[in-house]
């Protein structure tokens, strides 16, 4: 029986001996553990074995308020960062994305259970503001130097015995969540003094305060594909599929599962937590009671329109941004952004994917150019090595086959 006792305890040296022994693993498995150590990922989470990698590449020139930004994406899927740069391509027939943030608050909760009188806890909220304001800002009082910290509170009633004290927080250059969780926790102990009981107090990831909208144009002879389709009969087609979004949720879920191939895989590149963009994301899409698509696309005259809004709240500082190495070389590439130039960045990826997925759903089909870039996995897959890859995955591409049988054969045939 494995023993695990006390496995958070032991030194990493000692966890790697206990799990090589637990689970019987070879020396090959031994030494991939060992090889992929890291002193910085060590630190970050607990019973610490190894670091997983996801492949980087980048996203090149993609326009974003007058900048050609390059943005690094962390992903395992092949076609991902190739729909993008697709994307970028045709926007950059245009004058790129415009973006627009007109605010950046992270929504805290103190949640208050059995509460006798809601309209005498508005009175108290109402008549106590500065002072709740105040001691929020002197949970965290650097934040507040810097212009942040927390700027308004609102009471919402759920029930005649449920309701939320939000206070609104300013987090500056960061995603603000231990921010935000320490001064909801400040507010929450004066409300426990004043007799009321505080079920749990949290920031939400629902950054309903911290919207971007992003638009882009693009010229309908920049969606013309090379099977013929002219690019007005594209646009069309595009735009069809985007009212089908509104629509049919199961539509819907697969074309934000697909915006946010791309903006996932920024978002982890940047050293943002992907879990609360996620969440994020398909709550607005729900909100209106049906679950929809997140970008519109329609046309007008000789341009393909295309419009998002999107509830982000990012940091380029603070978590693993300052103590991850890839993370710090990540913004470095991305030449250091401010928290709304990332946000903008985000946005605009999540348009460039979103089109070169529709592009190529009402055109080719999505099949044709996500299983040619599948052939180089599969090929890795059945054995072959890096010199043999390319010519497997030409012979995979010419036989219009793509699975494991018939690449074990072609990798035979090539040898």
């Amino acid at each position: 029986m494995a023993n695990w006792q006390g496995f958070y305890k032991l030194l990493w040296q000692e966890r790697l001996q206990r799990t090589i022994e637990n689970k019987n693993l070879t020396a090959d498995q031994a030494a991939l553990i060992t090889q992929h150590y890291d002193m910085v990922g060590e630190q970050q989470v607990e019973n610490y074995l190894y670091n997983f990698g996801v492949p980087t590449g980048l996203l090149l020139e993609l326009p974003v308020d007058g900048r050609l930004v390059t943005v690094p994406m962390s992903t395992e899927e092949p076609s991902v960062i190739a729909a993008a740069n697709n994307g970028a391509r045709m926007i950059r027939a245009g004058a790129g994305v415009q973006t627009i943030i007109e605010s950046r608050l992270v929504r805290g909760q103190i949640i208050l259970d059995n509460v006798a009188d809601v309209v005498a806890l508005q009175t108290y909220v109402e008549t106590h503001l500065t002072q709740l304001l105040q001691v929020a800002n002197d949970a965290h009082p650097s934040m507040a130097k810097r212009g942040g910290g927390a700027k308004a509170l609102t009471v919402e009633v759920l029930d005649a015995q449920t309701a939320i004290v939000n206070v609104l927080v300013d987090p500056k250059a960061a995603m603000g969540a231990n921010v935000v969780n320490t001064m909801s926790e400040a507010i929450a102990s004066v409300l426990r003094q004043a007799g009321y009981e505080v079920l749990m107090a949290i920031l939400s990831n629902f950054a309903t305060e911290s919207l971007v909208k992003a638009k882009v144009a693009v010229p309908v002879t920049a969606l013309a594909t090379k099977q013929g389709m002219s690019g007005a009969d594209v646009a069309a087609k595009i735009a069809a599929a985007s009212r089908i979004e509104t629509l049919s949720p199961y539509r819907a879920v697969t074309s934000n599962k697909g915006m946010l191939n791309g903006i996932e895989a920024a978002v982890l590149a940047s050293g943002n937590d992907t879990r609360a963009v996620n969440a994020a994301l398909h709550a607005y899409a729900a909100q209106g009671g049906q679950y929809h698509g997140l970008t519109r696309w329609t046309v007008q005259g000789e341009e393909l329109l295309g419009e998002t809004t999107l509830p982000l709240i990012l940091g380029v500082v603070g978590g693993s941004i300052g103590i991850v190495p890839a993370v710090k070389l990540n913004h470095a590439l991305m030449d250091n952004p401010t928290v709304n130039e990332l946000t903008s960045t985000i946005a605009a990826v999540g348009l460039a994917q979103n089109l070169a997925a529709i592009r190529a759903l009402v055109s080719t089909g999505i099949q044709a150019g996500h299983m040619a870039l599948q052939a180089k996995s599969l090929a890795l897959q059945v054995g072959a090595t890096p010199a043999e890859v390319p010519a497997l995955t030409a012979a995979l591409q010419q036989a219009g086959k793509f699975n494991e049988t018939t690449a074990r054969e072609l990798l035979a045939k090539l040898r």
